[in-house]
């Protein structure tokens, strides 16, 4: 009983930290004490069916979920796939464009939106503020139709402290109200260290913002104006799209340096464009913005594929030795990841480029064919668009399991994340963390099955699901909302390539 109460400890203190929270935050959430969200962090607590639910509820964790339970996965492998997948729209691209669409007093109608939690969480908040939205159709188009007058006093600060993406509310409201607050998840610390970059970028705009009690506070000086190119401290996604977002509705020109250039990025830009705002430079690291004193159009876009599920998709192809055809691959975000495979041994073909539903992202089909595979010479990292990705680095852990030699992962961007490549240890993996940002991996592996539950990071997540496909006997994953976070019906599309793959819930 007593390592059960310790394993319980363990999920909920990963979560928390999943969320950015201090214990003494968490502690303010729930009502009760530090101290005793230590206790229950180190398995020395008894806990109510009731604290459960609540603890929850203030991670936005399946993992200690009251009711229905929990969901996971029985994987029985190994597998091998076959057949053809089409690669879905991108979840990232998506969000920024919910954002974006407070900018239009007109009617927004988005094609074939990733039907995930983080965007059922930023709909629950945009609902809130008086916004209508509705699914149309049988192919998840989304229509959004904004209020005369946002009503901020209204918003749902549950679904708000729920989502990472609420910030990117700053660009488009500094224009429409001149004094508001947005509740974040992160607590204070984290939220003034993650509301600065974006505080660099918006405050030529005139927006001032102090991260105190879980909110942002903001406040708008209509005097000022961009007078010269906006440098981003950081070469970040949400950050460019925060300032291109505030440049969409500052009627002069803005010029923004040091620019993400990166595929949600792109689609913000042409969506922009849809909109009547000029946008020039788009894929290049300085974007030149003429904006509008008022946008009210009907516009109608789609946005492009999702290069990080196309990842997904070929590794698991690639470590199930498979030959799967995966059709609209965003082929400019993915070829730095094709060109490290293709050295490491991976051969593949691919079609003749075509053009995206958004007339702009260029996709190509690519058919994989199963590879003897060779640890790479240098280390892998990731750069930032046209570098290899941030999120399709952890596939790379999962993949080196597989070839011959011994692979350096290097991720210096997050703290920690690249802990949890070694849960792939528990699958017959050898990886060896070298430090929070390192991991060498040591192939090839012979996967074999086990149970495992869910780190609380999306992609590591998934990779272990990876490692599962190619695993000899029945695994378990538990614990998998986090996967739900970011894929759509992942489990059930890859057992049409031929998985098994079984949804399960404990009685």
């Amino acid at each position: 009983m007593a390592d059960y109460k310790g394993r319980i400890g363990n999920l909920i203190r990963d979560a928390r930290k999943h969320r950015g929270l201090t214990q003494h935050q968490l502690a303010d959430l729930l009502g009760t004490s530090q101290s005793a969200i230590n206790r229950i962090e180190k398995g020395h607590q008894n806990l109510s069916l009731e604290m459960l639910a609540r603890i929850g509820a203030a991670l936005d964790s399946e993992i200690v979920a009251l009711g229905a339970g929990p969901t996971h996965l029985r994987v029985d492998g190994p597998t091998t796939l076959s057949g053809s997948i089409d690669v879905k729209t991108s979840k990232n691209a998506g969000v920024a464009l919910l954002c974006a669409s407070l900018l239009n007093k007109g009617r927004t109608t988005l094609r074939k939106v990733a039907r995930i939690e983080e965007v059922n969480r930023l709909l629950e908040v945009l609902n809130s503020l008086g916004v209508v939205t509705r699914w149309v159709g049988t192919e998840n188009d989304l229509e959004i139709i904004p209020p005369a007058e946002l009503d901020l006093s209204q918003i749902d600060e549950g679904a708000a402290r729920r989502t990472r993406s609420v910030i990117m509310f700053l660009g488009p409201l500094l224009h429409r109200v001149e004094e508001f607050e947005l509740p974040y998840a992160g607590g204070c610390n984290l939220g003034t260290r993650t509301v600065e970059p974006h505080m660099s970028a918006l405050r030529p705009f005139g927006l001032e913002v102090k991260a105190t009690d879980g909110a942002y506070h903001a406040r708008v000086n209509r005097a000022i104006e961009p007078g010269r190119p906006i440098v981003l401290t950081e070469r970040g996604d949400t950050v460019t799209e925060n300032a291109l977002m505030a440049a969409a509705l500052h009627p002069g020109t803005t010029v923004i340096r040091n620019a993400s250039s990166n595929y949600m990025v792109q689609d913000l830009c042409f969506y922009l464009q849809r909109l009547g705002v000029e946008v020039e430079g788009i894929g290049t690291t300085t974007l030149t913005v003429t904006g509008k004193e008022s946008i009210d159009v009907d516009v109608d876009y789609a946005p492009s594929e999702d290069p990080i599920e196309a990842m997904s998709l070929l590794a698991a192809a690639i470590v199930t030795r498979s030959e799967i055809t995966i059709r609209r691959v965003p082929i400019e975000f993915l070829e730095i990841e094709l060109a490290t495979l293709e050295e490491m041994g991976f051969r593949y073909d691919r079609s003749e480029e075509y053009v995206a539903s958004n007339g702009e992202t260029r996709l190509v089909d690519i058919t994989t064919h199963p590879s003897e595979l060779r640890a790479p010479l240098d280390k892998i990292h990731p750069m930032p668009f046209p570098g290899l990705n941030i999120d399709n680095l952890p596939f790379f852990a999962v993949i080196a399991a597989v070839a011959d030699g011994q692979t350096l992962l290097h991720d210096w961007v997050y703290e920690n994340r690249a802990i949890y490549l070694t849960e792939l240890n528990k699958l017959g993996a050898q990886v060896k963390l070298l430090d929070p940002h390192r991991v060498l991996v040591e192939g090839p592996t012979h996967f074999s099955g086990a149970e495992i539950v869910c780190p609380p990071a999306l992609r590591p997540a998934v990779v272990l699901l990876i490692a599962m496909l190619a695993s000899k006997g029945r695994s378990v994953l538990r614990s998998t909302y986090v996967i739900h976070r970011g894929y759509e019906d992942l489990a059930e599309r890859l057992n049409e390539l031929g998985a098994n793959i079984e949804t399960f819930r404990d009685i």
